[in-house]
């Protein structure tokens, strides 16, 4: 099944379009970039820009909005793993998609296969529509309209590796631990699902990371399965170089670069558009997105971004210097990571937590923002969405009120004085 997409412009995707998924229905946005250029989206149509522009404004974040032309047929589920709390809403939503809905609902096959799940002969009826995939093996980002995700911050991210182009919208429910990037309660999921089926919706455009990792393959043979490689990676191959093996990743959250179980200090350099900037010494270096932003980075001492802002974060964990402290760059930059060829130790690098891997010398780690952002579909509106979760999440700037002073206490003070 072909997938018609939606253009949108995307800062720092060096001059290019980002796309965002139309799946089987049409779906359209409309919204204006950072530089001014309003956008709407028409299917596979000419990637060039429309020349009308915004009437001297920057666009309101939480006036990006995603409407359907053709209401949306299928549903990815994903549901966090090992949590016996989760099986019955997994239940309730399934039969609600299928039944009121009549949706296609696609499920990890692995869900299936839960005691639990298997055993349940009320459930049997609904179990036989699913429609099932494994990760690393089955591609269905060609067959899904939008995603609905039961779980914490974690079941969002391994939606987001799940797709390493285009990403269909993604509807996540609080049901983990965190839940900073998970805003919707479950309580009255029908009536929310139905408000996302018909098109009313806000979107926050979550920006990715493309990560290129670039490996010396010394004398080891990699065994490439189904398009894919070492740790299972998309996107990996033989690199035009002989020698080397390159793979790529999609991050939503950051990459991180630390000393793994060496207990030397990393040694890194960072490159920014093929100029070494700094050298990384320390317990290693976050790079990451605004949405990376409120996760290791800020544990890091990195400032909280919004993740409307075009940016990419370089973040310091525990450097051995009192100057070192995070900055901010612009998302159309390329880093590049190395070891410095001072370096004593070997590093490790993963991505969102995932697929982790060691770092040797010749090898190297090139980053950008990705033309593929995350659609996250809101509660309410990217703004308010974002400082809730400051606030009931991270308990943002939470302190006791300071008293005023009685009326008395000021009389006397002002005699006084």
């Amino acid at each position: 099944m072909g997938q018609p997409c939606v253009r949108q412009a995307w800062p720092g995707c060096c001059g290019h379009a980002g796309w965002l998924p139309a799946g089987r229905g049409r779906l359209a946005s409309h919204m204006c970039d950072p530089a001014g250029a309003e956008l709407t989206g028409d299917g596979m149509s000419d990637p060039t820009p429309p020349s009308n522009t915004c009437a001297g404004h920057i666009q309101d974040p939480a006036s990006q909005r995603l409407t359907w032309n053709k209401s949306p047929k299928s549903v990815l589920v994903i549901k966090k793993m090992r949590d016996a709390s989760l099986l019955q809403p997994f239940k309730e939503l399934c039969t609600h998609l299928m039944e009121e809905n009549n949706m296609i609902v696609y499920v990890e096959k692995k869900v299936l296969e839960d005691p639990a799940i298997a055993s349940d002969e009320s459930f049997g009826a609904v179990k036989k529509k699913f429609c099932t995939f494994r990760e690393d093996y089955d591609d269905i980002s060609n067959q899904i309209d939008f995603i609905i995700c039961l779980g914490g911050d974690g079941t969002l991210l391994y939606a987001s590796s799940l797709f390493q182009g285009s990403v269909p919208p993604v509807m996540a429910f609080h049901l983990g631990s965190l839940g900073f990037l998970t805003p919707f309660s479950f309580e009255n999921f029908q009536s929310q699902v139905t408000q996302v089926i018909e098109g009313n919706a806000a979107v926050v455009l979550r920006s990715r990371l493309k990560v290129r990792v670039v490996k010396e393959l010394r004398g080891k043979k990699t065994a490439v399965h189904n398009g894919l490689g070492e740790n299972g990676s998309r996107a990996a191959g033989l690199d035009m170089d002989v020698g080397k093996q390159a793979m790529q990743y999609q991050v939503l959250n950051e990459v991180v670069i630390d000393r793994g179980p060496s207990s030397y200090l990393s040694n890194v350099d960072v490159y920014l558009d093929g100029h070494l900037i700094t050298t990384v010494q320390g317990d290693g270096v976050i790079v990451s997105t605004p949405t990376g932003s409120t996760a290791y980075a800020a544990a890091a001492g990195a400032s909280m971004i919004h993740p409307n802002v075009p940016a990419i974060m370089i973040t310091p964990i525990c450097p051995h210097s009192l100057s070192f402290r995070p900055i901010v760059v612009p998302a159309g930059v390329e880093l590049k990571i190395m070891l410095s060829p001072e370096a004593r130790n070997t590093a490790w690098v993963s991505f969102d937590g995932r697929k982790r891997q060691e770092i040797r010398h010749g090898d190297s780690i090139s980053i950008t923002t990705s033309c593929y952002p995350l659609p996250s579909i809101c509660v309410r509106d990217p703004v308010s969405d974002w400082f809730e979760s400051l606030a009931q999440c991270l308990h943002w700037n939470v302190r006791k009120k300071q008293a005023h002073f009685e009326e008395e206490e000021e009389e006397e003070e002002e005699g006084e004085g």
